[in-house]
């Protein structure tokens, strides 16, 4: 037996090649590679295994080889994924001993299955790229499935996906980014998306997010919090893994700020933006916890089955560390909650390192609430699921009610139900400005490159000069869409005085170089730059107001904002304003 250690030294020197210009960044890294041997779960280990006074620990099934994410249905059932063997298992618990009856029963099989969510009948399994629904039979058993997503990104280092419904009933799915630090070019990577159920829509609805596996929705005030992987090779104690409230809309640093502020030496953002504009447009953590120690599943609790105390607080598996020395993570950790809150973290279930941190018994991946209360615990190293029950004499608490929506309801409907932006008080002006747009045909309709369909390139754009403009912006919406009333396409401004065109294609991202310094601002999908006609296919024609306003200022508001933060913006400045209205219809079904 084998403790793999070594120990790497990394010297960072920013160079001058395309976007990673040069800025004098010289540091040292030591990194480690140490990775505990694994060792047999046996009887005389696990009951080495610790917990607060008044909880036992013990196996509620073995011999499952890689079992990740965990789920229980309404009447008890537990479902486990197994990503390496690309299958979902059935295990239940009928006679109430804590212990699962029987082998366990396959009931899917996916090449790559991971995420896990049922919501009253219905479930849903992830792959790295599709998510698929099924019934759920009165045996527990699943319908044929039922592929709803099959385009998520593709999974790089982090193919992971999780899943889960949130209080507002939309289904949310984590996707990780490809790379330890990168610019990514698909902006679905490193993201929270928000889906319908049926998967007929998505949008983004957190971004700069590494690898939130974990996450979950305060019971008391339905907001949401998620646990983030940090970034590798910073050192043993850099990057802390980070408790974020994650909000829609908001960026949360990855790649180039991580923690509370801390600069990622390695990386450099696109379109000239300085790290220090990024940390001004980025969410700091609310708490960090040890580096490296790769965090799993979360869940809130709200059984009745643990002391009054327990109830609102959250726990977090650990999966631990591969580089870090002395090993971190192996563990489940108790995140403590007040008032909505976290105040601090604590351990719950420790003891799966073993041989003073050499060697390890578990390495803990899935977290689900039993029917009974108890906690349950994937272990993807030995195979096996745990159970952690309270057995003390105290009073129980009672059982949480449901999770209000009305947080994620409210994040979600602003901005929906609005007027079009050149019709809204903040725009008002007498000036006109005349826009046209060699995208638009005769009939008024967009050649089809420039929607999501195809090509998905930004629509050029041609307005007249105003006299006395000291900057432009563009504001492209539609009306015609479905939930998301109107959907916001383009959010351009800052475009300088002298410039009365965009040309076809621009790039993709917050701040461009050339025109030299416009911003652009995100979209109701969530993504930054131009995202061009998707209507449903089979709608009548959606109509796409490209909308452009002259201004009598330079907006001082940051990269990446919103429609809504530029007409506040904007407001009292608009000194003419006008539009051209191009249509869009897709009658074809795209190729899957």
């Amino acid at each position: 037996m084998k403790t793999l250690a070594t120990g790497v030294t990394l010297c960072v020197l920013s160079c001058s090649a395309g976007a990673q210009q040069g800025d004098g960044t010289q540091t040292s890294i030591q990194a480690e590679v140490f990775k505990p041997a694994k060792v047999d779960a046996s009887a005389e280990r696990i009951a080495q295994l610790r917990a607060p006074a008044g909880f036992l620990i013990r196996p509620f099934a073995t011999g499952l080889k890689n079992p990740r994410m965990l789920a229980v249905s309404d009447d008890g059932t537990v479902y486990v994924t197994r990503r390496e063997q690309g299958d979902v298992l059935m295990l239940r618990d009928t006679d109430g001993d804590g212990r699962a009856d029987g082998e366990p029963v396959t009931v899917a099989n996916r090449a790559g299955a991971h995420g896990i969510a049922i919501r009253g009948n219905q479930f849903y399994l992830a792959t790295m790229k599709e998510i698929f629904r099924a019934e759920l039979l009165p045996d527990g058993r699943l319908s044929p499935l039922e592929m709803i997503t099959g385009d998520l990104p593709d999974g790089g280092q982090h193919p992971n996906r999780t899943l889960a419904f949130g209080p507002d009933g939309q289904l949310y799915v984590s996707v990780g980014s490809s790379c330890n630090a990168c610019n990514e070019t698909n902006p679905e990577h490193a993201t929270m998306l928000r889906m319908s159920p049926d998967g007929k829509s998505r949008t983004i609805f957190a971004s700069g997010l590494r690898n939130t596996i974990g996450f979950d929705w305060n019971p008391s005030t339905g907001e949401l919090w998620g646990m983030d992987h940090g970034i590798d090779f910073l050192g043993n104690d850099v990057q802390p893994e980070e408790l974020n409230q994650i909000r829609k809309g908001h960026q949360y640093g990855w790649p180039h700020v991580y923690g509370d502020g801390g600069i990622n030496p390695q990386s450099s953002p696109p379109g000239e933006i300085s790290k220090a504009q990024w940390k001004a447009m980025s969410e700091p953590m609310v708490l960090g916890y040890t580096a490296h120690a790769a965090p799993m599943q979360m869940l809130f609790y709200s059984g009745k089955a643990y002391p009054a105390e327990y109830r609102g607080d959250a726990f977090i598996a650990f999966r631990g560390s591969w580089n870090r020395r002395p090993a971190s993570g192996y563990e489940i950790v108790r995140v403590r909650f007040d008032k909505g809150r976290p105040k601090a973290f604590e351990p719950f279930v420790s003891g799966f390192l073993t041989d003073g941190g050499t060697t390890h018994i578990a390495r803990p991946v899935g977290l689900a609430q039993a029917r009974d209360g108890s906690l349950l615990l994937s272990d993807d190293a030995n195979g096996v699921i745990y159970r952690v029950a309270y057995d003390g004499k105290t009073p129980t608490s009672a059982a949480t009610a449901k999770t209000p929506a009305r947080s994620m309801q409210q994040q979600n409907q602003a901005g929906i139900g609005v007027a079009l932006a050149l019709a809204r008080n903040e725009t008002k002006t007498r000036g006109a400005v005349d826009v046209s747009s060699g995208a638009i045909g005769p009939d008024g309709s967009l050649d089809k490159r420039y929607s999501e369909y195809a090509d998905g390139v930004s629509v050029p754009l041609r307005w007249s000069a105003v006299p006395g403009a000291r900057s432009y912006a563009v504001i492209v919406e539609d009306p015609d869409a479905k939930p998301i009333t109107p959907f916001v396409h383009w959010v351009v401004w800052n475009i300088p005085a002298d410039i009365t065109q965009l040309p076809e294609g621009l790039p993709e991202q917050a701040r461009l170089t050339v025109p030299g310094g416009v911003l652009q601002g995100a979209t109701s999908r969530g993504s930054v730059g131009y995202y061009g006609p998707r209507p449903p296919v089979g709608d009548p024609p959606h109509h796409y107001h490209f909308q452009v306003l002259a201004l009598d200022t330079v907006l001082d508001i940051a990269p990446g904002s919103d429609r809504d933060q530029v007409l506040k913006a904007v407001k009292g400045h608009v000194i003419a304003k006008g539009s051209v209205v191009g249509t869009y219809r897709q009658t074809v079904a795209p190729l899957k």
